[in-house]
């Protein structure tokens, strides 16, 4: 069952060291291949949508290039997680100690999670569709990733993918899968739901990775009926230190008909520091199953409301990042759509009229059937935010007959990756 965060090396993170930098006991769970190095991953650009892994049946290049950076690695990761415990629930802003924090470097990580994925096929190739045809924008743009990760617990224990081996939901490799894709895409804000490792795998790695890391659980995460669980699955947000300044930051238990419920969601007002503009990012998980439809109505607006006075109105643009469990069609998606916060849903954009959301965000088969939906999206302050590109999402031929997850995508769920600039026409902002 559920043990404190704060785990040993081995357990929480087997594999993410250099067979030279780490005793026999650590070595990862490969063939005899074990010791030797991937390729290493493909040249740094952000819009990289093919994977560093080498094809099936090519040869491993010998030798471990990184030389005494994964020691630097092992060793940083090891202090941190053998350290005191972690409260269980931690849900504040309190980071580590500076002190204890050795940088990572990302090209170091993703060569150590290629090397963890030597057996598995590449990863998808995804591209990215230019979307704004206007002038090119004075600032970086501000690349945003929303994804549910889905929550290593419920994958081995409640949900039930009944083409998915379970070989391909081992978390020794299924973390390495997620880490890979984040990246590969270099997200300037994170934001995941059914996260269940945040303290002995996400937290430790992507502060290093210079994120400034929030975690939400769910007050009573179906996670926890599983057993040797890992903690109650919740909502996480990572933003670049380097890039913002966190202003405020809000947990928000989402309530319907008056009640609290299990859903939650993370609200931060973050200012830019190349353009000194405020924005809102939020990122929630409404409630699933079929019959649920008024109560995600009312989280909703519960949500809604929770957002309008955070951002004062609207004068502040907003992101929101979720899996709101919720076909176009239902009244939660109307509510967004028809706010007064003026919101639009940016993987629209990627249809022909601009006006029609993807046909499928998360594709898996269960004992009852094959669920194909849209239910996983990006919603911006269309007034103040400008969408530049969007990544496009797997074909279904890329997902293959036994759809997800698989062994080539660790998740039921796509990740949406979009481009944002702030509009520089000051009469449009209200």
């Amino acid at each position: 069952m559920y043990q404190s965060p704060a785990r040993c090396l081995c357990a929480a993170l087997p594999g993410l060291c250099c067979a030279s930098a780490a005793p026999p006991s650590l070595l990862l769970r490969r063939g005899p291949a074990a010791a030797r190095r991937a390729p290493p991953p493909p040249a740094a650009g952000r819009g990289a949508g093919a994977g560093g892994r080498r094809a099936p049946g090519a040869a491993p290049r010998a030798g471990c290039s990184m030389g005494n950076s994964s020691s630097r690695l092992y060793s940083a990761l090891a202090k941190t997680l053998s350290s005191s415990a972690v409260p269980q629930h931690r849900d504040c802003l309190g980071q580590p100690d500076p002190a204890q924090l050795d940088p990572i470097d990302p090209k170091d990580l993703l060569e150590e999670c290629q090397m963890v994925l030597q057996k598995r096929p590449p990863r998808f190739q995804r591209d990215f569709v230019d979307l704004k045809a206007s002038a090119a924008s004075s600032h970086r743009p501000i690349r945003v990733m929303q994804w549910n990760i889905l929550a290593q617990a419920l994958g081995e224990g409640k949900d039930n993918f009944v083409q998915c081996p379970m070989e391909a939901l081992k978390w020794e490799e299924r973390k390495c899968l997620i880490l890979e894709e984040i990246l590969a895409y270099k997200p300037d804000i994170l934001c995941l739901q059914e996260v269940d490792h945040y303290f002995d795998t996400f937290e430790p790695l992507l502060s290093r990775l210079g994120y400034q890391c929030t975690f939400f659980p769910k007050p009573w995460s179906p996670c926890l009926d599983v057993e040797q669980n890992n903690g109650p699955d919740g909502c996480a947000l990572f933003f670049l230190k380097d890039r913002f300044e966190l202003i405020n930051s809000a947990n928000i238990r989402l309530t319907a008909m008056k009640l609290k419920t299990n859903q939650v969601a993370i609200a931060q007002t973050l200012k830019c520091y190349e353009t000194g503009r405020l924005f809102c990012i939020a990122v929630t998980h409404l409630k699933a199953r079929t019959g649920w439809e008024r109560f995600r109505s009312a989280q909703g607006c519960d949500l809604l409301q929770n957002l309008k006075n955070i951002t004062q109105g609207a004068k502040i643009p907003l992101i929101i990042c979720g899996d709101f469990n919720a076909e176009p069609t239902e009244e939660v998606y109307k509510e967004f759509s028809n706010s007064s916060l003026n919101l639009n849903s940016a993987y629209k954009l990627l249809s022909p009229d601009g006006q029609s959301e993807p046909p499928y965000t998360t594709w898996k088969i269960r004992p009852s059937g094959e669920c194909r939906h849209t239910l996983d999206y990006i919603w911006y302050s269309q007034h103040a935010l400008n969408v530049n590109s969007a990544l496009g999402l797997l074909t279904e031929e890329q997902i293959g007959p036994n759809r997800l997850p698989s062994f080539n995508y660790p998740s039921d769920h796509l990740s949406l990756v979009c481009d944002f600039s702030f509009n520089q026409d000051p009469d449009r902002l209200l």
